[in-house]
């Protein structure tokens, strides 16, 4: 019934890529949303690093109990709730194009994946009013400047790959089915442009286990999980596939 659709939140975008990859429930029942800086080449407007803007960043609102000037709520909890000047929908910042996220069933860690410009895409764990980094970073790396950047107070990323893998992540989940138990309990992504996929093992300090599982050689839009933690890849084909044991 489209008369029923409520216009819940609208940004502005001032160019016409990096608009974010996701909106999901979180497992305290807030909505979480992903954005984009905003577009063009390496964040001209500095989207990213200012919590004025909703953009480049992870937003987390609450849907159920609606504020008096707004169609939503905001969560009390919220990191920048009552900071003079700041957009206290922010729940984390400093990303370039968070291209899906997922929670972990088991844990409720938020992984993302955040596309990188001319060479590192990187897998970050998101936490409450972390700074990642870009436009000062691009994965671990000095991006503006170019060298000796100040990295002061900005989160690393758990992981990243070169453009010699890959140009474009698709953030994935941590698999917690049944049907492939080597790979329970790691964090499961792709690259749209390479088709590869790789699972990555973390923990809570550092990445124990890295590793390439599959060459689909798919555009890979995105993951999907069921109920029993399995999970689909989803690609430019018009197909979605299933990830399964391959043969002993």
């Amino acid at each position: 019934d489209p008369s029923s659709e409520t216009i819940i939140l609208e940004i502005p975008q001032p160019y016409s890529n990096h608009n974010g990859g996701q909106i999901a429930f979180g497992p305290d029942g807030y909505l979480y949303i992903g954005l984009g800086d905003g577009g063009s080449s390496g964040d001209p407007m500095g989207n990213a690093q200012n919590i004025s803007t909703l953009l480049g960043a992870i937003l987390r609102i609450d849907v159920e109990n609606i504020s008096e000037n707004k169609s939503y709520g905001i969560p009390l909890d919220n990191p920048f709730v009552d900071i003079d000047g700041a957009r206290e929908e922010i729940w984390a910042y400093g990303l370039r194009n968070p291209w899906r996220f997922s929670f972990d069933a088991m844990t409720g860690s938020l992984w993302t994946g955040d596309v990188g410009q001319r060479r590192w895409e990187e897998i970050d764990i998101v936490e409450k009013g972390l700074n990642y980094g870009w436009n000062t970073m691009e994965g671990g790396h000095c991006f503006s400047p170019s060298t000796n950047c100040n990295t002061t107070n900005l989160a690393l990323p758990v992981a990243e790959y070169s453009h010699t893998e890959g140009c474009s992540i698709t953030g994935g989940y941590v698999y917690r089915g049944g049907e492939i138990p080597w790979l329970l309990g790691t964090y499961v992504y792709g690259d749209f442009c390479s088709g590869k996929i790789w699972a990555l093992r973390y923990d809570g300090s550092r990445v124990t286990e890295h590793m390439q599982i599959a060459d689909s050689r798919l555009q890979i839009a995105s993951f999907g999980e069921d109920r029993s933690g399995e999970l689909y890849i989803l690609a430019f084909d018009e197909k979605i596939y299933r990830l399964a044991p391959g043969p002993n």
